[in-house]
């Protein structure tokens, strides 16, 4: 009962949404307010880069309109080492039947980037820092094997 109650109290400690560990969200690294600013930077940096890249590529297919939804990564608190960033996607394809109700396809997409381990989140950050904004999509990225753009071609 004592080892419950302890969990129960870890848990409310952490907050709603936030993990009890050695790992945080980006986002909330170093501080909240520091973290937010910077990942959001450069989340609509790449954000930019896909909705150009969007109607030749990843847009043509099944789902025409893709929406980028949020991109996440995971961070060890104590060492800024990334543990993982995954990007959502959303997208739908819609027709009108005879009968004038609709048939609704709707596909959502969690791709992975394959990160290596030990890669700082700041060496990622200043990487798509550096890029253009609409270009950070296709900057090689420390710690993964080629730019977000590649790892996304393996997903959507």
């Amino acid at each position: 009962m004592l080892l419950a109650l302890a969990l129960c109290a870890g848990l409310l400690l952490a907050g709603p949404g936030q993990a009890a560990g050695p790992y945080d969200d980006a986002r909330q690294y170093p501080t909240p307010a520091t973290g937010h600013e910077r990942f959001l930077a450069v989340e609509r940096a790449l954000v930019r880069g896909f909705d150009d890249v969007c109607g030749d590529t990843f847009c043509e297919g099944q789902y025409y309109n893709l929406w980028a939804m949020r991109l996440r990564c995971s961070v060890h608190s104590g060492s800024g080492v990334l543990a993982s960033c995954i990007w959502t996607f959303a997208g739908s394809d819609t027709r009108v039947r005879g009968d004038g109700r609709f048939d609704v396809d709707q596909g959502a997409f969690a791709c992975v980037f394959p990160i290596a381990a030990g890669t700082r989140l700041e060496d990622v950050l200043r990487a798509w820092e550096a890029a253009p904004a609409r270009e950070a999509i296709h900057v090689a990225v420390p710690g993964m094997p080629g730019s977000v753009y590649d790892a996304l071609t393996n997903c959507l």
